[in-house]
């Protein structure tokens, strides 16, 4: 899905990757685009923690009138605000940007 969505016409999507969840959010919501951390085989659960980073980052992007997604996730697609952690640590893959960006990520979820 990710590679579909990044070379899909009609303009590619660059890669842009700063290693912090914060300047990463940061770049999006003033350039636009999406961040994701998707979950992979060997992180099924994917890595960045719901308390610490998903949520407060979801909060954000939908405040400034983007959304954001956990993708596949415990068997369905997921707004990552709606989720009910059950502990502390839990963790979950992520995908913040514009509406429309994780509307079309997630769309491929469904294929």
């Amino acid at each position: 899905a990710v590679i579909d969505f990044k070379l899909k016409k009609p303009k590619p999507y660059t890669a842009r990757y700063v290693g912090s969840m914060v300047a990463d959010v940061h770049r999006t919501l003033m350039y636009g685009g999406i961040y994701m951390y998707p979950a992979d085989a060997a992180k099924g659960n994917g890595k960045l923690r719901i308390l610490y980073e998903g949520f407060p980052m979801s909060m954000i992007m939908e405040q400034a009138g983007g959304s954001a997604s956990t993708g596949m996730f415990r068997g369905k697609i997921h707004r990552l605000l709606d989720l009910v952690p059950e502990g502390i640590h839990d963790k979950c893959p992520v995908l913040i940007g514009s509406t429309r960006d994780v509307e079309r990520v997630t769309s491929y979820y469904n294929k």
